[in-house]
């Protein structure tokens, strides 16, 4: 198998529908398979052979999905970098993934002649490299690597996802039964991965024009033109993409009439935003995924369910039905390692129904394997038998079937006799008018609300009276690089103790 035949199949299919259009150029099924095959030629002309990495540093373009399914194709693996990765961070990954060739945009190529690392790969390729003449594509196994990709965490060694040439069909087929595609649908995916899922499919993605390193420059009007222009009828992307499309909705009603389909994901939804959404997007059905890198998705929610539930999340976010070909369990939480278990040592690790624990997944979808990194396989996964449970680091408990979500199990605060949830916390502090982020962190046994807002700190103390806290900072709050939605953690933690 190789998973370019999804997208060759399609390409087949619709040789005449456009598959991307980006801010630059439009191009059909037919036109990109070509240059595909002929971007392989070039890369095994340059010594790219199977099993081969090659570090790939080009922005969300025509560009980037031609060179990646050109690597697929010709049997090597993509080493994807974000454009938001720091010159420390990128180092780091190439020292793990010791990739043979590197292709990268002008800025990055320039990047390299100061980075020892990146000088160190021996093939550097041209983005725009193709032959006049194609090659065929090479048959791999379904344990082959396809792409690799790194988390966000911004301390310690990066995690390196290994997603195999069977695990991306497995994923691509999970993202099938979430999404349900159609060849017609117009797509405006700000997810990288489902772009590849629309490709396989046959349908239209329009790239937004969005820099997601640098969301604060993120221009809505021009989003808006390109969803009208292109007659966009399904969005595939962040929290805070939606959200701030939702907040011009009452100026542009007419052209968010013809979405169909909302899909968000990567960063926790709270009802408030939900209903949010579907005040903006009234004949549009909104789903909110729950998922991870490695396992995605694990359970899924409608917006106007999610509405109706605020009253419950004094319990958890509800987070909705888990997803048919996900094998969800909660485990005790602890810090220690389980890389391995018998199934009567996994069974005494389970809590009680309706009990909070950290939340783990099985399934053929979810990631079997890290690349050059045993320590993460320890922390990250549990072996039973022959069945690889990742243990994704949040916590939460089912009731009757349905997930509900608690918060990062580190964030967790004992307080006394109590459990306090700063995840829980967080959405009450976002209900404040004047209030757009903060959470509660323990710091040197102090209890220390953080929080984003234009109010001053009379009010907001005011305000926050029913929740536990030693003191209240007024400060910017960090946000994940990825999504722009999650707060970081550890950079909230290092600004407070600078504070201090």
């Amino acid at each position: 198998m190789n998973i370019s035949s999804l997208f060759l199949n399609a390409a087949q299919a619709y040789p005449e529908r456009i598959a991307i259009i980006d801010t630059k150029r439009s191009i059909d099924y037919s036109q990109l398979a070509k240059e595909v095959e002929q971007t392989s030629a070039y890369f095994q002309r340059k010594g790219i052979k199977k099993g081969d990495r090659v570090l790939v540093f080009v922005p969300m373009s025509v560009d980037l999905y031609r060179i990646v399914l050109a690597l697929f194709h010709c049997g090597a693996t993509a080493v994807f970098l974000d454009e938001w990765v720091s010159k420390k961070r990128m180092e780091l990954c190439c020292e793990i993934a010791n990739c043979k060739g590197f292709i990268g945009v002008f800025k990055a190529r320039l990047f390299s002649l100061f980075s020892k690392e990146l000088r160190k790969i021996p093939v550097k390729l041209r983005v725009k490299g193709m032959l006049t003449t194609t090659a065929k594509q090479i048959e791999m196994n379904s344990e082959d690597s396809a792409l690799i990709t790194f988390t966000t965490g911004s301390t310690g060694r990066p995690k390196a996802a290994d997603r195999t040439h069977g695990f991306l069909n497995e994923q691509f087929e999970a993202l099938l039964d979430e999404i349900e595609p159609k060849v017609e649908d117009v797509d405006m995916p700000v997810l990288p991965i489902v772009l590849f899922m629309n490709l396989g499919i046959g349908c239209t993605s329009v790239i937004a024009n969005f820099k997601m390193s640098k969301p604060e420059q993120m221009d809505i009007n021009s989003i808006v033109d390109q969803i009208k222009l292109n007659r966009v009828n399904r969005i595939t992307s962040s929290p805070f993409f939606i959200t701030k499309l939702a907040q011009k909705s009452t100026e542009h009603k007419e052209v968010f009439k013809q979405i169909k389909k909302i899909f968000t994901g990567g960063a926790p939804v709270f009802p408030e935003q939900a209903s949010l959404y579907k005040k903006a997007f009234p004949n549009t059905a909104v789903n909110i995924v729950y998922g991870s890198t490695e396992a995605e998705p694990i359970s899924s929610i409608r917006a106007e369910e999610l509405v109706l539930r605020e009253a419950e999340l004094s319990e958890g976010l509800p987070v909705g039905k888990i997803y048919r070909k996900a094998n969800v369990r909660i485990i005790e939480i602890t810090e220690k390692d389980i890389p391995e278990a018998t199934q009567d040592e996994f069974m005494s690790l389970l809590v009680k129904p309706g009990v909070t624990g950290e939340i783990v997944v099985s399934g053929a979808h979810v990631l079997k394997k890290y690349f050059n990194n045993t320590a993460a396989f320890a922390a990250n996964k549990i072996t039973v038998d022959d069945t690889i449970w990742h243990r994704t680091g949040d916590s939460g408990h089912i009731i009757e079937g349905e997930l509900f979500l608690t918060g990062r199990c580190k964030q967790l605060i004992v307080a006394g006799d109590q459990l306090l949830s700063p995840f829980i916390i967080e959405n009450k502090i976002q209900e404040i008018k004047g209030v757009s982020m903060g959470s509660l962190i323990q710091v040197d046994d102090k209890l220390i609300l953080a929080v984003e807002t234009t109010l001053p700190k009379e009010e907001v103390i005011t305000a926050l009276k029913n929740i536990p806290f030693d003191e209240v900072l007024c400060m910017s709050i960090p946000r994940d690089p990825r999504h722009n939605s999650k707060i970081d953690y550890p950079t909230l933690e290092k600004s407070i103790r600078q504070i201090h």
